[in-house]
């Protein structure tokens, strides 16, 4: 049986696509190896959204290259992803080994791309990108036994000017919802807890469909599934929350007290010319209202700092919504100018000192209010999905509170008491750090 390497990189929706490659070559007898000189085969799964990450992906792609070398040239090297669809041809010229580039519309066919015939060029299966997985769809899950992602919908039809993912993913796609709920009970009779739902653009979950759908119509579906216990929401535009999805979080009992919604910066110029669909007022309202209606709600959100023409003032403003809102959660990027984005025509005028600069600040800001948040939970009892002896210490077990997701946000040490991996017991919070908790188990 062939020895399948495999490597993803970038974020959850990636993760998804690799785990539908890997249901597909599983089928057809793959064997996963955890190291590249014991393949027949190795992919990574690329990512290219900013300039790191296209960087990472270009190590990445090398490293498998000069494995095969060392190993005498037999093996197959797999390109796939958003950077093989940005980049096929660049790919083919400049780096030799390569076996097969697949694009994002492409990569569910891995299996029979790397049975075909091959000359001395690479194949190359780049389309547009139209496919989406559905629950018949060979999938092995790669995240731990009792959490899994829902991608709900593929490819963005926003038209944020700093955003090349619509061109790579192409345009909003959803899955019908009992194709949804047909998948989270597969994932649920599999042992799955929590259910992380992703998407480019969540909140607009339904829109292409034509029928009525709406997020705030999947979610009690997918909240009767025996066995899932947690919904989180991730990748929320703040365009689309509404107050039917607000009252949804508010009510389903499954549904986590948890959004997170990239909000990108908050001066309405900014935001214009960003093409944002909101300004100041309407998001702080939105927050406003999401507080209301959710008691203990945790927001996460992102920004970027540094984006063509954004001034001090400007940067001091969203400093100061920062302090303002008190965010439990927040991501800060620098903003990376784009080839085939509408930014690119920009200037990219702050200097790249100035960038990484404001983004040291906010998130020394950040810093401070997540850790004054967490220690008001210091005494409350909190609900934890245990995921097994810490990385840390084998003397302590490891988890995540319903304000934690995965790979993402801190951890939860549990420090006394015991509990099953996968199960969600009571805590009671001991201790905060500036991202982490310590509890002690007191119920289940």
């Amino acid at each position: 049986m062939p020895a399948l390497f495999f490597q993803t990189l970038g974020c959850p929706k990636n993760r998804v696509d690799s785990e539908v490659m890997l249901g597909s070559l599983s089928e057809k007898g793959y064997v996963l190896v955890e190291h590249p000189d014991q393949a027949d085969v190795l992919v990574v799964n690329t990512c290219s959204f900013i300039e790191a990450s296209k960087v990472e992906s270009i190590d990445a792609i090398w490293e498998l290259v000069e494995a095969k070398d060392r190993l005498g040239g037999d093996q197959k090297v797999v390109v796939a992803g958003c950077f093989a669809q940005r980049y096929s041809d660049a790919i083919q010229e400049e780096i030799p080994g390569v076996d097969l580039i697949i694009g994002t519309g492409e990569y569910h066919r891995i299996a029979e791309l790397l049975e075909a015939e091959r000359g001395d060029k690479p194949t190359v299966a780049i389309g547009r990108p139209y496919y989406v997985h559905t629950q018949a769809t060979p999938r092995l899950v790669t995240t731990p036994g009792h959490t899994a992602y829902l991608k709900i919908a593929e490819g963005c039809s926003q038209q944020c000017t700093f955003c090349i993912i619509p061109k790579l993913r192409g345009k909003q796609r959803s899955r019908p919802v009992q194709d949804l709920v047909a998948e989270a009970r597969t994932l649920a009779n599999a042992g799955v807890k929590e259910l992380n739902l992703i998407a480019q653009d969540l909140t607009h979950y339904g829109s292409d469909l034509k029928d009525g759908t709406e997020l705030h119509q999947l979610l009690p579906e997918l909240c009767r599934v025996d066995g899932i216990e947690w919904i989180r929401l991730l990748y929320c535009y703040p365009h689309n929350v509404t107050d039917k999805l607000v009252e949804v979080i508010g009510t389903e009992r499954k549904v986590l007290p948890y959004i997170d919604m990239p909000l990108q910066h908050i001066d309405d110029a900014v935001l214009m010319s960003m093409q944002r669909r909101t300004n100041r007022s309407i998001t702080s309202d939105l927050l406003g209202r999401l507080r209301s209606a959710v008691p203990d709600l945790v927001v996460r959100t992102t920004f970027i700092v540094g984006f063509p023409g954004e001034t001090e003032s400007q940067f001091e403003r969203l400093s100061e919504f920062v302090a303002e809102q008190r965010f439990d959660r927040v991501g800060v990027f620098t903003y990376s100018q784009e080839e085939g984005t509408r930014a690119a025509r920009y200037e990219d005028d702050v200097p790249a000192e100035v960038k990484e600069e404001r983004r040291n600040r906010l998130m020394a800001m950040q810093q401070e209010i997540s850790a004054d948040k967490l220690a008001e939970l210091v005494g409350k009892p909190i609900d934890v999905l245990v995921e097994g002896v810490s990385e840390e210490t084998e003397l302590l077990l490891q988890g995540r509170y319903t304000g934690q997701a995965p790979e993402v946000d801190g951890v939860t040490y549990i420090n006394e008491g015991t509990a099953e991996r996968g199960s969600i017991v009571r805590c009671e919070v001991v201790q905060a750090g500036d991202y982490d908790l310590v509890a002690r188990v007191i119920e289940g």
